[in-house]
């Protein structure tokens, strides 16, 4: 089986997006089929579509285009024509594969409504800063999934990471193959400069952790790294609000001797979960909604800011404010948590 190419992450290549190269292959090996059975028709079939009788040609053709595409990613992988770049992101297969699996849960589970997605650019990097909740990290791969399928110029989110993401076996390889990387400066920096779409969570586990009774309470934003960051990348910040996931998993309790025990963060103790076992773990189906607010631009700054305490401090208060602003005002909109 031949190897992936590793493509170096400034190389213009591992920017390209591959969508255009995709329809050629699929339509390739959607037009075998047809030419050889042009000369011999099945009888009963319909003389103008080729399909039987009362048959949806639409829904047929539907289901050739996915087996076309999916042939087509086997050939890509068998013969390894795919490219991965220098942190393993593996773009095509997290659209065939990963996004493919993760959609489900986004359309028919949380029902995720996106708003103002246009407001992360066309073009270059872009720091998306959001709210992180839901005691399992599923708001950061809902909003890659909302990226990816809704943004007008089909730009992919390429989010930060705590460690601990990194130590598990499995999680570790598929967290890189959707492009996702560990949550330090310098990574990030390098990939707004690439002129890439990074996401980041400034709450880390004091957000994702904290109890119930505090839901829609942001916690502290560190000190202001992903500003920094941002400074000296020049690229524009996105705030990001998520509701919805503060409800699948209510933490009523957390277990730190068995957390410490571990080596989590925390253990938590919610309505079902330990006490229904493996179908306790299973999140409530609540209604999502994800805004992306209006950039807060920092190309203007000079290139000392972002060594600017004072600076720092001010645009991290704004970037929190507006987070916590806009979950207020989705909160007073919310019919019901689950509907």
């Amino acid at each position: 089986m031949a190897d992936a190419k590793v493509i170096p992450f400034d190389d213009d290549r591992s920017r390209a997006r591959r969508r255009p190269a995709r329809t050629d292959d699929a339509a390739s090996v959607r037009a075998l089929p047809a030419q050889a059975q042009a000369p011999a028709q099945p009888s009963g079939d319909d003389p103008e579509t080729g399909t039987e009788p009362g048959a949806d040609p639409g829904e047929r053709g539907g289901w050739e285009r996915k087996l076309a595409s999916g042939l087509a990613f086997l050939r890509r992988r068998v013969t390894g024509d795919y490219e991965v770049d220098e942190f393993g992101y593996d773009e095509d297969l997290t659209d065939q594969v990963l996004m493919s699996l993760l959609r489900p849960v986004y359309e028919k589970y949380f029902r995720v409504e996106v708003k103002g997605v246009e407001n992360i650019p066309a073009k270059g990097g872009a720091l998306v800063v959001a709210n992180h909740s839901g005691t399992l990290p599923l708001d950061g791969l809902m909003m890659q999934v909302a990226v990816h399928d809704h943004h007008p110029a089909d730009r992919h989110l390429r989010l930060l990471a705590a460690d601990l993401v990194f130590m598990m076996p499995v999680v570790n390889e598929l967290a890189r193959k959707a492009g996702h990387t560990l949550a330090c400066g310098e990574d990030a920096e390098r990939l707004l400069r690439a002129g890439e779409i990074v996401g980041v969570m400034p709450e880390g586990f004091k957000g994702i952790g904290k109890p119930f009774a505090e839901r829609y309470k942001l916690q502290r934003f560190g000190r202001g790294g992903f500003v920094s960051t941002a400074l000296r990348a020049g690229v524009p910040i996105v705030p990001c609000s998520v509701v919805g996931a503060e409800e699948i998993y209510p933490m009523l309790g957390n277990a730190r001797t068995l957390a410490r025990l571990l080596g989590l963060p925390y253990f938590p103790l919610t309505p079902t979960f330990p006490w229904l076992g493996p179908m306790g773990a299973l999140p409530l189906p609540t209604k999502w909604t994800i805004e992306f607010g209006e950039p807060i631009h920092t190309d203007g700054y000079p290139l000392e800011a972002a060594e600017d305490p004072m600076l720092m401090f001010n645009l991290t208060d704004q970037v929190r404010e507006q987070i916590q602003h806009t979950l207020y005002k989705l909160l007073v909109q919310r019919r019901s948590v689950f509907f």
